[in-house]
């Protein structure tokens, strides 16, 4: 742990500039996939404004000590980066913060070795940095699943029988993952009108974002092998932001009886940058009481949850942007370590790179519901926009932009944005 009170130190600063309220201090170095003009896939590690090339370091021996396999950064995802495991993933991070400090001129002796391996991000493009074999939907926040019951069911048994006694979950697609920048083509699907005896097929009309965080698995189990909640951190490289499109109308009427579907599979958003859970370390906050007892396979020591302030903005086309809602990490009820180990606890395997995403996070009041549906009240209370139209959900051209960030001792660590840019549905016939 040594090492990791070193890189996660308040006073340390870097030879590179950092912006004041940057996400990328020091502190975080979180890993991603970047391409630049001219070269080929790579990864990275953000710092301040720029891009660190990992594969430069490696090549030039400056990663030697972390005895890392050939070419491991010259690849068009971070997966078998990943797939060495959460001791050489912290090895190379307190490397890298070695090679970045103010007092170590590795890097600086020679301008055109700066030139060469630090690059403006103004001058990249930022990839998905993943090949997603799996992607799971947990629902683990109280509070929204508490105003999804009392919406659509009874406030007084909101929550049903089983959701304080697992992490209720779902299997989503992987294939629909993006990374964020990229546009979301509004979906179409069947729709249940309720003064309609029947279906119609039609765009959605109740197109929703979910305010969410998303965890990356760093190793492969075997089949029939748990996770105990004591070791599933060792599987978990850290978080991403995540936003889960997400069609309403769609959604309500196919849930019955087996689950989201169509409602959800046709998108969901990742933020670029990876940021580890030794970046996270200092950020460690107790979770809500868990009442009644959970059995004891779900049973940890410890503080498991994260102090990260989460907010969802809405850019309407050609409007100035406003925020939605703000909202916290710390308000989920099952944790990570919970989550994994009730994944597991049948014996499925996991895979590297697999995502696991929170569910929407939403907060006790109303300005910190993660979603449309909760902050319009599946459109009873329509949202004011600055130019003075409304919103009950989101509409063609709109862009949702999420950002998040803990902070403490005048450290902010952050994941940068996760953006997505709402297109019209297709007009022709499937």
């Amino acid at each position: 742990m040594a090492t990791l009170r070193e890189t996660n130190d308040p006073k340390l600063r870097s030879w590179v500039k950092v912006p004041a309220n940057s996400d990328f201090p020091i502190q975080n170095l979180p890993f991603g996939i970047f391409e630049k003009k001219g070269m080929k896939p790579r990864a990275g590690v953000a710092i301040g404004d720029h891009v660190l090339d990992l594969s430069y370091l490696q090549d030039n021996g400056h990663l030697e000590e972390c005895e890392l396999p050939l070419d491991i950064f010259r690849q068009s995802t971070l997966n078998d980066f990943l797939r060495l495991g959460r001791k050489k993933i912290r090895s190379v991070r307190v490397q890298v913060s070695r090679l970045l400090r103010h007092d170590n001129d590795t890097l600086t002796a020679d301008e055109a070795i700066t030139m060469d391996c630090l690059i403006p991000c103004s001058q990249v493009r930022m990839l998905l940095p993943l090949d997603v074999r799996n992607y799971t939907d947990f629902y683990s926040s109280e509070e929204h699943a508490f105003n999804v019951g009392s919406m659509f069911r009874d406030p007084k048994n909101a929550l049903l029988p089983n959701w304080k006694h697992l992490p209720v979950a779902y299997h989503g697609r992987a294939s629909s993952i993006v990374v964020s920048g990229t546009d979301i083509r509004r979906p179409r699907g069947q729709i249940k009108l309720s003064d309609h005896a029947h279906p119609q097929f039609a765009a959605t009309r109740r197109l929703d974002f979910e305010l969410e965080l998303a965890f990356v698995t760093c190793g492969d189990t075997k089949l029939g092998h748990p996770i105990a909640t004591e070791k599933s951190e060792d599987l978990i490289a850290g978080l991403v932001l995540f936003n889960d499109w997400s069609a309403r109308d769609i959604q309500q009427w196919e849930y019955v009886p087996l689950g989201p579907f169509l409602g959800k599979n046709f998108a969901s958003t990742i933020s670029p940058w990876i940021v580890t859970l030794d970046a996270l370390e200092p950020f460690r906050t107790e979770g809500p009481k868990q009442e009644p007892k959970v059995l004891p396979y779900l049973e940890f020591e410890g503080k498991k949850n994260f102090d990260i302030l989460l907010e969802a903005r809405l850019k309407p086309q050609n409007t100035p942007e406003t925020v939605l809602c703000r909202s916290n990490s710390k308000y989920l009820y099952w944790n990570i370590s919970q989550q994994l180990a009730h994944h597991t606890v049948n014996g499925c395997n996991v895979q590297t790179g697999d995502l696991y995403a929170s569910g929407t996070i939403s907060g006790p009041s109303p300005g910190s519901f993660g979603s449309m549906l909760e902050l319009s009240w599946n459109g009873e209370k329509p949202l004011k926009m600055p130019d003075g139209s409304t919103r009950m959900y989101l509409e063609d051209g709109d862009t949702v932009l999420m950002c998040g960030h803990a902070m403490k001792d005048g450290v902010r660590v952050g994941f940068g944005n996760c953006t997505g840019k709402i297109l019209p549905a297709l007009t022709s016939n499937p």
